[in-house]
């Protein structure tokens, strides 16, 4: 299938999901369920069927990896508004491609674990495959203006969706979600058309931008506003609040979705916008980062250890494990890059599995409090083994993905002989500690003990129920067991990224 109509079929389909649901009767569940679900498929086939050509293209221009040239294959450009130069300009790069391979396994498995929604399941659907398609865009996009386009658009939806179909305090969730991100969103945009202006081009084209040598003066004001704006989504201290509060109130499609995918945008944007086109400025502003992130590690690993509710823990673990993205950013080695990227991918995978068998036990239960459960193993053994491995995947142990990702941050890290990176780098490794105590304590007092009166009689997960299940436990394995090709793909990608950085 030809490369740039494939990338554009593949951000498009959400959006013709969304338009053939509108039509359909708000009462006929099954049908809108039916459309999302197949719909999706064919879409995870189509990424499927990208990645698989994708390695096709990179084994045969594997000479490409050490050079500086962008790596980006399939591009295509058509002028959309020409006053400003703004384009359609579209292509991928292996992160791209293993990015795009991340969101369509969680959307799909979102959509199984959402079978039983009931409530407007109509506008829910819509505005789901509305996200996601926003998502596929940044993942597609060169031209710097289209990519913010798409960024809002994945990101607006979830006020509506935590909003209206969210448990507990929904609405504060939402608008201090939605607050805090649009705002980050200007700083975005702030750095983007800061880029525009300097480079005396006249384009948002990102492989043109990268060629330019930006000054030092404006590196170093523009640099932080696209860190940090880009770090809010990627739940950066002290601007990581929202998280918690929005994982614990959304609903459970949109919980697996916003920490396994769109929480990694924001490390996209941070590697792809501000450390590849301003090189000087990241290391100008690095230490900085790097103290704010190792934050991160430790407090979202403490604060996990103090929560009693399984999504708050989960979120705490979140903002850990996301800090350990930039983590390895801030490492500025190529280790650390490859590192991070491998972690978002791990993450995105483990937490979307974490969100998702919270909320079948959530539905079984009707608590999310740990202290009134226990004995699960008892009455329901395949989501009570599905829990005790996705957190030892948490906890980084070895033929899961968690290690293989997170050796890669920590290696890379202390590589860096700088003394603020070996400190950091020691200091972030003792959060392994802290998080195998709340890991270890939460499924421990979930499936083992005395199971209560009133769960005598639950029932495990049904058949389509262990369909997601299955399919991450697949993936976490999978990255565990046979990285290799995984590593030799980020590889490729980070090469550039790496060279723009030691130029």
């Amino acid at each position: 299938m030809n490369g740039p109509f494939l990338l554009t079929l593949i951000w498009v389909l959400p959006f013709i999901i969304a338009l053939v649901t509108i039509p359909v009767h708000q009462e006929n569940h099954l049908r809108i369920k039916v459309i999302s679900l197949l719909g999706n498929f064919v879409n995870l086939i189509l990424v499927i069927l990208l990645t698989i050509q994708f390695i096709g293209v990179s084994n045969t221009s594997s000479t490409v990896q050490e050079s500086n040239v962008s790596l980006f294959q399939y591009g295509y450009k058509v002028a959309w508004f020409t006053i400003m130069n703004i384009e359609y300009n579209i292509g991928v790069d292996a992160i791209s491609v293993l990015m795009m391979l991340l969101t369509a396994i969680v959307i799909f498995c979102g959509i199984i674990a959402s079978w039983e929604v009931e409530k407007q399941a109509k506008e829910f659907f819509i505005l789901l495959n509305v996200l996601v398609a926003g998502v596929y865009g940044v993942f597609v996009s060169i031209d710097l203006f289209t990519l913010f386009l798409f960024y809002e658009i994945a990101v607006l939806p979830m006020y509506l969706l935590i909003g209206l179909w969210g448990t507990g305090r929904k609405e504060y969730a939402a608008m201090k979600l939605t607050l805090m991100l649009v705002a980050g969103s200007a700083f975005i945009l702030a750095g983007i058309l800061g880029l525009y202006f300097e480079s005396g081009l006249n384009t948002f084209d990102l492989n043109q931008l990268s060629q330019v040598r930006f000054s030092d003066s404006f590196q170093y004001w523009a640099f932080p506003l696209v860190f940090l704006g880009f770090g809010v989504l990627g739940a950066i201290f002290p601007f990581h609040t929202w998280s918690p509060d929005g994982h614990a109130s959304a609903p459970t499609a949109v919980s697996m979705l916003h920490a396994g995918v769109l929480m990694k945008l924001g490390g996209y944007g941070c590697l792809r916008v501000g450390m590849y086109l301003m090189p000087e400025g990241a290391h100008m502003w690095m230490n900085v980062f790097l103290v704010l992130v190792t934050i991160n590690v430790l407090y979202g690993a403490f604060g996990a250890i103090r929560q009693t509710d399984l999504k708050y823990i989960t979120a705490y673990s979140s903002v850990s494990h996301c800090g350990l993205v930039l983590f390895g950013f801030t490492a500025m080695t190529f280790t650390g890059l490859k590192g991070g990227v491998l972690q978002m991918i791990s993450h995105g995978l483990m937490t979307a599995l974490f969100f998702c068998l919270i909320g079948m036990v959530y539905g079984r239960t009707h608590t999310r409090t740990v202290s009134e459960m226990g004995g699960l193993m008892k009455v329901m053994p395949f989501l009570s083994i599905a829990f005790i491995i996705v957190g030892l995947a948490g906890l980084g142990l070895p033929s899961l993905s968690g290690f293989v990702a997170e050796a890669n941050v920590f290696v890379g890290s202390f590589a860096n002989p700088a003394l603020i990176n070996r400190v950091c780098s020691v200091l972030a490794v003792l959060s392994i500690v802290v998080t195998a105590v709340y890991v270890l304590r939460t499924v421990n007092s979930l499936v083992n003990g005395p199971i209560r009166k009133q769960y005598n009689t639950l029932i495990d997960a049904s058949p389509l129920e262990k369909v997601p299940v299955i399919i991450l436990l697949f993936c976490l394995f999978g990255m565990g067991i046979l990285p290799g090709w995984i590593i030799e793909l980020v590889n490729g990608a980070v090469h550039p990224i790496f060279n723009n950085l030691m130029r």
